[in-house]
Parts: C-alpha cells; structure tokens; sequence
C-alpha cells in the first residue's frame, strides 16, 4: 500500500509522517503542494507544521494548494485521509471536518506527552484500536482548541464522529475535551496529537501512534479484498 504525505511549505513533520508509514509496512510517497497530482497513493497524510507560516488563520493558504484540490475531490470519494496537528487545521479550513481550530484557552505553546481515549474505533485510521483504549502519544501546539456551534458538537458525539478525546488534563482547552474526529463516512480524521512521534521506542513515549497507520492498511486492505471478492460475483 502507498501511502502519500504532503509537505507544505513550513510542513515541520513530513519525513516523521513518512517514516511512520514506512515502520507500519507501507511505502511513503512524498506529495508537493504544488503538484496536483497523487502518484497513485492509497491514503494521504496531511502533516503537522506551519504551512505557509501560519499567515491568515493556521491551515488557511494550505487549503487553496494545488494538491488539496486533488485531495478534498478524493476524500469525498472515499480516499482515507489524516490530518495532523496543522493537517487537522487544514482539513476544517477545507470544509471535509466541521468546526475550527483557536489559539490554546491559555494561549500559550503546549509540547507534553498526552494521553488521549480513543472513543470511536470505526475509522479508517482506528480500526485497529478498542473502544474505550488509552494511548498515549505526545502534543505540541499552539492553536490546538476545537472549537465549534453547540448544533454541531451534538450532532458530532450523536453520530460517534468523535475518535478520540482529552483524559488527565485537556492541554489547550478544546471543546468537550475533542482530540479527535471524523467525517460522516469515517474515512477523513483529523488528530491535535501526533501519532507520528509514538511508533518508536527509542524516540516516542509508546508506540501506540503506530496504530493509525497499522488501521488505514488494514482498511485498504479490507476494501482490496472486498472488492477483489465482489468482481468474481460478477
């Protein structure tokens, strides 16, 4: 499976998203924002950084890149795509997640390892979590808040398109103590956290990170398989 990571300019975390699906067993194909096309790939990570410098509002010039107009076309088609830290940004600012992320509630930086309640396992990029687990994995931002319209958080947990929730301590004051979510089809996550630092023990602080991109090959894979089946019905 190839899966694609976007660097921007002022993407920070790119090689790490890279590395992170080379350790789950995918190859990473690296994507320019300039270059509108996807090479193929089977999934795309958006990375954490400071795209564009963060001039406007975090994520707002990243989301007229060339290439993210091939992505959101993809994404509402079914191409499972994550969003972290900055990507997460970037997915709210190109309309494939709802609501919107603000300066931390006490405005400053935050770099700690988070533990994070994994509530909706049924995502592309979950799956190969339980409901209910506790990861851990480390935070690092400055506009990390969630923030969004009561109508929208309600329909949000309504819908279990929350994936992962705040425990021990919310960081940055985010809404209903959301880390996490998705869209309606469960194929786009946006994450505050960054998984990509937990996949190694020399370097993360576990390596439940490693889950996100262990579940999307295991959704890719499933969906190769169920179509393969399919067409022998046929």
């Amino acid at each position: 499976m190839r899966i694609g990571v976007v660097t921007f300019p002022g993407s920070l975390d790119d090689g790490d998203a890279a590395r992170a699906a080379r350790i789950a067993g995918a190859e990473a194909v690296r994507l320019w924002h300039g270059d509108p096309e996807l090479h193929g790939v089977d999934a795309v990570v958006l990375p954490g950084g400071f795209s564009y410098g963060d001039y406007l509002r975090c994520g707002a010039i990243a989301r007229f890149a060339p290439v993210m107009e091939t992505i959101i076309d993809a994404a509402r088609g079914g191409l499972p795509v994550l969003g972290i830290c900055n990507g997460f940004q970037v997915l709210c600012e190109a309309h494939l997640l709802p609501g919107a992320l603000t300066r931390n509630q006490h405005l400053h930086f935050r770099n700690r390892d988070q533990w994070l309640r994994v509530v909706s396992p049924d995502t592309a990029w979950t799956n190969n979590f339980t409901e209910g687990q506790e990861i851990l994995i480390p935070v690092k931002n400055g506009e990390g808040c969630y923030v969004a319209d009561a109508h929208t958080l309600d329909a949000l947990e309504a819908e279990g398109r929350v994936v992962a929730r705040y425990i021990n301590g919310n960081p940055n004051g985010s809404q209903r103590d959301i880390a996490a979510i998705t869209n309606e089809a469960g194929n786009v996550v946006g994450i505050m956290p960054h998984p990509e630092h937990a996949v190694e023990a020399l370097t993360g602080p576990s390596l439940d990170g490693l889950g996100f991109f262990t579940s999307v090959l295991r959704a890719l894979a499933g969906a190769t398989a169920g179509g393969q089946q399919s067409g022998g019905h046929q």
